[in-house]
């Protein structure tokens, strides 16, 4: 017997992180500790999108059974999908549901409805072939000729799956692979015009950075367009789009008018073939952002719809990115705005819960050390607890404690300090007893 994750009814209307189980392998693989074999599990699927008007079902030919068998096997997963709908969402695809002859079939018919070609299909898998072909070979000579007979599947699309790849690597410490993903991409970067045009980019990028962080308080929009005129390359240009786009509004494109207009000849030119780049990457950029927010909103959508909001976000806390949670802090105040107090409290609690997630362990410590009733009881539960004893937690003390007693118009804030100041003594005489043995 080995442990395995089998899902058969994945239904996106009810459960939005169905979607990605299907189409991540998350669920319906399996992997034998003993033998090593890892692969799919034939078991019949049902999946169904509301919103697409998609039913979709597949049934593995090598289990064999019948159609009548089939039919009875998968009709209750049908009726599932048909008695969490409400009425009004009922419609008539729900009568004709797809059956997919293969697995690959049903995935392309889920990713064709989100305008993934199979041709687009066909060139990441070449891309992922390409990625394996090169971890196999160990010498740096026979590599350089497999890039040079694959220079066009080496693009944008190539050193994103390149990236994801090594990460995963990374993050799952499998250090040799990571090491040898190093290597590759390392050749990458040196071997193909795609990779020096993106060896270029970061360095410009760093260098319009250090431009920026030297300006520091005295970076004004005339002094973001000095540097911006003083670029040599589209490189820095777009550098300086990415770190500085707040900066580039109405009155920064007034003011490079403004001097177009004061000059003349090639440079009046050259300033107006500027303000046409800038444009453009500013408007690219736009977009990106636009469609990141977008789904970071689906997203937090998808979980406000969970009944039970904490444990939907602890379990999704690794797909929060940045995005998201600005979105949550917008959201949020959009309820308070309206008095939607259902929406607001789910909201909360998210915030919450991604707050304990990102705070230090030092601070959950602290905090059931304040809830102790005396001096007493704090010093036995550092006694019992010796683990507990760390440079960070005594660190930790000290810097609340600072904090609190740095407010003296505050009664309950001074109160506070007091008290952490008397709980870093009792740990920090601990702390020397454990370290004294």
């Amino acid at each position: 017997m080995i442990p395995a994750n089998v899902e058969q009814l994945f239904d996106v209307t009810a459960d939005p992180q169905a979607k990605q189980r299907l189409l991540g392998g998350q669920s319906n693989h399996a992997r034998c500790p003993y033998c090593g074999y890892q692969g799919r599990l034939a078991t019949p699927v049902v999946y169904h999108d509301n919103e697409k008007e998609l039913l979709l079902t597949f049934f593995p030919p090598e289990l064999g059974l019948p159609v009548n068998e089939q039919e009875r096997m998968i009709g209750p997963l049908i009726k599932q999908v048909m008695d969490r709908l409400p009425a009004e969402r009922r419609k008539g695809y729900l009568l004709k549901p797809q059956a997919n002859l293969t697995y690959e079939s049903m995935i392309e018919t889920i990713l064709g409805k989100d305008g993934v070609t199979p041709e687009m299909i066909k060139s990441q898998q070449d891309r992922a072939q390409f990625i394996e072909r090169l971890m196999q070979v160990t010498s740096k000579d026979v590599r350089s000729e497999l890039i040079k007979q694959n220079t066009a599947i080496i693009d944008e699309q190539f050193f994103a799956l390149f990236s994801r790849i090594a990460q995963s690597a990374m993050n799952s410490g499998q250090e040799q692979m990571a090491r040898v993903l190093i290597d590759i991409q390392t050749q990458l970067l040196e071997e193909t015009d795609y990779g020096r045009e993106l060896k270029e980019s970061v360095a410009e990028l760093e260098a319009a950075q250090h431009e920026l962080q030297d300006a520091g308080q005295g970076l004004t929009r005339e002094k973001l367009l000095d540097f911006v005129l003083a670029s040599k390359t589209d490189g820095r240009l777009r550098a300086y789009v990415s770190l500085a786009r707040p900066g580039m509004d109405y009155v920064f494109f007034q003011t490079l008018s403004e001097r177009i207009e004061a000059s003349s000849g090639d440079e009046k030119a050259r300033l107006e073939r500027i303000r046409e780049k800038l444009l453009g990457y500013v408007a690219d950029m736009d977009k990106q952002l636009e469609a990141r927010y977008k789904q970071a909103q689906e997203f937090v959508e998808a979980l406000l719809n969970e009944a039970d909001i904490e444990q939907a976000v602890t379990a999704n806390l690794d797909k929060f990115t940045q995005d998201a949670v600005e979105i949550a802090q917008q959201m949020l105040r959009a309820a308070a705005e309206k008095n939607e107090y259902e929406r607001m409290g789910k909201l909360q609690k998210m915030i919450q819960v991604l707050q304990a997630a990102s705070a230090p362990p030092e601070i959950g410590i602290i905090e059931q050390l304040i809830q102790l009733p005396d001096s007493a009881s704090v010093e036995k539960a550092l006694n019992e607890n010796p683990d507990l004893l760390t440079q960070g937690l005594l660190d930790t003390l000290t810097g609340l404690a600072t904090q609190m007693e740095s407010q003296p118009d505050n009664p309950e804030a001074q109160a506070m300090g007091e008290k952490l100041s008397g709980i870093y003594k009792i740990a920090l005489k601990a702390s020397m007893k454990k370290n004294l043995g």
